[in-house]
């Protein structure tokens, strides 16, 4: 074999002109992000409903793809659970007439996936913070599988969080125009009786021969008034800020009294930033591998 120095004379030869390679990658790479993030940003200003709904399907469908890809069955035998339930309630959520049953039965669905979600994101978080802190050591485990099972919970919590708001989002908004209380303008369509929860459309006070629904009753600023669970999957579970009789904006901060609340809306914040990283992240690295491929930049 030729000496070391003819070996590094030859690579130098073979690798001449990458640099200024690597610097064109790079500049795509940033210019490519640059106008991506632009581009969504006017997308989802101009036409949120159809940017959230190419978002979502993204959301549903990229996971799919590599998982089939890598084989992770785990994680597909939950997707397909997530999905066939999910797609039962949308189905009941998008009937008209719609059941007075379902608003309850959609918030008490996705609530659920929230509160789930929430828990193991935050189990996860708390596994990867055991781990870097090196607490595995006592419990003889490996760095590497504690690592593992932190950043799958993570992952499922933070997953699924952003599908189960999103989901939801498309139901409240389904279920707003069916029970028909406000229209596109903005004004109600439909007159409400002071004892009607908008959200339901199940009475508030019961009697006791009555069959309805027995819960805490909650007052917006506007002075309507809804069962506490039904306001809040709207306002927490559905990402509505408005009244669902009058479209008058709700103050949040006011009806979301104690602490641990808050944190569910810096969590909203967390997904949003998920939802474009998982949706949007793989199409903008495959557009830029494309124009790499395509200007032979290897």
């Amino acid at each position: 074999p030729p000496p070391p120095r003819v070996q590094h004379e030859r690579l130098h030869v073979k690798h001449r002109g990458h640099e200024a390679m690597h610097a064109e990658m790079v500049l795509i790479l940033i210019a490519t992000l640059v106008v991506a993030q632009i581009v969504l940003v006017q997308w989802k200003q101009r036409h949120h409903r159809s940017y959230n709904l190419v978002t979502l399907l993204q959301m549903w469908v990229v996971p799919l793809y590599f998982t089939i890809k890598l084989y992770w069955w785990r994680f597909l035998s939950m997707w397909g659970m997530f999905s066939v339930i999910t797609s039962y309630v949308v189905f009941r959520a998008t009937r008209k007439p719609l059941s007075c049953r379902t608003p309850r039965m959609v918030y008490k669905w996705f609530l659920l996936i929230y509160k789930l979600s929430y828990a193991v994101g935050v189990i996860g978080y708390l596994v990867i913070m055991f781990t870097m802190f090196g607490f595995n050591v006592f419990f003889r485990i490996k760095a590497e599988d504690s690592m593992d099972v932190g950043v799958i919970m993570l992952f499922y919590g933070l997953y699924y969080g952003v599908m189960g708001r999103d989901f939801a989002e498309i139901c409240s908004d389904y279920m707003a125009s069916t029970i028909g209380y406000y229209n596109m303008g903005g004004m109600p369509s439909r007159s409400l009786t002071d004892d009607i929860c908008a959200v339901c459309g199940q009475k508030i006070l019961v009697d006791v021969d009555e069959e309805g629904i027995i819960e805490d009753t909650y007052q917006l600023s506007c002075n309507h008034i809804f069962h506490e669970f039904c306001i809040r999957g709207w306002c927490i579970v559905g990402k509505k800020q408005t009244c669902p009789y009058c479209n008058e904006k709700v103050d949040l901060k006011r009806m979301m009294n104690n602490p641990w609340e808050r944190t569910h809306v810096l969590y909203g914040q967390l997904l949003d930033w998920l939802r474009y990283l998982v949706a949007w992240q793989p199409i903008i690295i495959g557009i830029v591998h494309g124009i790499n491929f395509t200007l032979g930049l290897e």
